[in-house]
């Protein structure tokens, strides 16, 4: 079983950063595979960025490549995700989500979510 806590969410304007954590326990968090996903009121959960076991590979929506970046730190069992350059489309619910060993981008092969973080990107 793991347990996941977002934070970092928040206002912010165009351009702007903001930091994402998630802490995560349960045993054994670095064999976790750890995605980020994201939700508009009235649109489906939709993919953003994962990280694999033990954290040396990634891969990005086409929509936060090369401004997001996705990491973890497996002696905090802790992931993050570093948003620059946010723009007001990044505007949503954000949600980390576990899975043993590799990430995917399908969010119904998570069995593991957070309560999600808010992050609101003013024009």
């Amino acid at each position: 079983q793991v347990q996941l806590v977002e934070s970092g969410g928040g206002l912010v304007q165009a351009g702007d950063s903001l930091r994402l954590s998630c802490a995560a326990s349960g045993r054994m968090f670095s064999r976790y595979g750890m995605g980020w996903f994201r939700q508009t009121p009235g649109k489906e959960r939709e993919f953003v960025a994962f990280i694999n076991w033990p954290g040396a590979s990634t891969y990005y929506a086409d929509s936060v490549k090369g401004r997001f970046t996705i990491s973890r730190d497996n002696t905090e069992n802790t992931v993050y995700l570093q948003m620059n350059s946010l723009k007001p489309e990044d505007t949503a619910v954000y949600y980390c989500a576990a899975r043993p060993w590799a990430g995917t981008t399908f969010r119904n092969d998570y069995p593991y979510w957070g309560q999600g973080t808010q992050v609101t990107v003013s024009s």
